[in-house]
């Protein structure tokens, strides 16, 4: 079957099973970095302070923002709660999935000196293991419960086949400023491998829809953009580093590709490649036009000073790094992550299927319902 015939059949098979499933999907089960992270890495590091979490949460929620996430913003649109973070142990709710994102991670496995700068050693390996181990460990207690506790807050077996799988992740495998630019390019075909592998597994896990993220404008991040960038960068008229962009449209470039193959061998699957990066490009073209103020701006803290809920020292005085009086003014929340206001934005320009792949999702799909 030639590609295009394949893309056909895959939108006309989405337009058929659409109205038997689409309106149904009982549970997300999420895995990638900060970006979707509900609180992993605040589980199994350590506590994220305030600000994060004042706009919607008002207190911290584990996630890198004044609010919801993308993630969150989806969950919202199938009518299903907020996803728990896997490691959360304080009162977690997976009957409608679980969040295995963690802050910090990457595709390609944590060595010794990625964790040292920062990175996490939850991998997408390592998020996958999770994943299975939580499959296997969910059936016996669930089997056995006598609690109703136990019965609404486990996912049913039959439900994994049903559910929606999505990745967002491969932002932190550029590793900027500890490798080079040319490094980075040789390194993505590997880290594509990688993911492909993920997928796979996820597939002979029972997985069968899969909604998967390609990477944002790294090169329009504040932290990179404003205060780390390379010497002898070239800007583009938005202020964004243009080599680093060069390099997230190359690695989307390749994981379009793959995704097309991987339809080919997953007769089974629903692959949704969703341009996260048109859209999060968009939003810093027009952000004036959108209602924000500079794209490259942050709300909270000060980079080169102080972060996001940190104290420093500046000429004998002690600086607090606190959140602006309004976030929804920035697109931008501490020079990394986005805000609730920008996150929102992104998530209403993805989720009709407009910017996907096949362009029939299952957003789309379900808002005609």
């Amino acid at each position: 079957m030639s590609s295009s015939n394949w893309s056909c059949f895959l939108i006309a098979a989405s337009l058929l099973v659409g109205p038997s499933w689409g309106c149904h999907i009982p549970a997300i089960y999420n895995f990638g970095d900060s970006n979707s992270d509900t609180g992993s890495a605040s589980a199994a590091f350590g506590w994220l302070p305030p600000p994060h979490g004042e706009t919607f949460f008002g207190k911290p929620s584990g996630r890198y923002s004044d609010g919801r996430l993308i993630i969150d913003f989806i969950a919202e649109k199938l009518g299903l709660p907020f996803l728990s973070a896997y490691l959360d142990s304080i009162e977690p709710n997976f009957r409608h999935g679980a969040n295995f994102g963690a802050s910090g991670s990457t595709i390609q496995p944590t060595d010794a000196k990625l964790f040292g700068a920062g990175f996490s050693h939850l991998s997408l390996h390592i998020q996958l293991l999770q994943f299975e181990q939580f499959k296997d460990r969910t059936k016996e207690p669930l089997n056995q419960a006598k609690s109703s506790w136990i019965k609404n807050n486990l996912p049913r077996p039959e439900e994994f086949s049903k559910a929606l799988y999505t990745l967002d992740s491969g932002q932190n495998d550029f590793h900027f400023g500890l490798v080079t630019e040319e490094q980075v390019r040789a390194s993505i075909p590997n880290i594509i491998v990688i993911f492909a592998v993920a997928v796979k597994k996820l597939y002979q896990e029972g997985a069968r829809t899969f909604w998967i993220h390609n990477t944002g404008p790294i090169g329009c991040l504040p932290f990179l953009a404003v205060w780390n960038p390379p010497k002898h960068f070239k800007s583009d008229k938005n202020g964004c580093i243009k080599s680093y962009n060069q390099l997230a449209q190359e690695f989307n470039k390749q994981l379009k590709d793959k995704v097309f193959q991987l339809r080919t061998q997953l007769h089974l699957a629903v692959l949704i490649y969703v341009d996260i990066y048109t859209a999060k490009y968009t939003l810093i073209s027009e952000a004036e036009k959108q209602g924000f103020v500079s794209p490259l701006g942050y709300c909270c803290g000060h980079l080169g000073v102080a972060e996001c809920w940190q104290t420093s020292i500046v000429n004998g005085t002690e600086v607090f790094a606190a959140s602006c009086s309004d976030p929804s003014k920035h697109i931008s929340w501490e020079g990394v992550h986005y805000t609730e206001a920008a996150n929102k934005w992104v998530a209403n320009h993805i989720v009709d299927g407009s910017l996907s792949d096949p362009p029939n999702s299952p957003y789309k799909i379900m808002s005609q319902c």
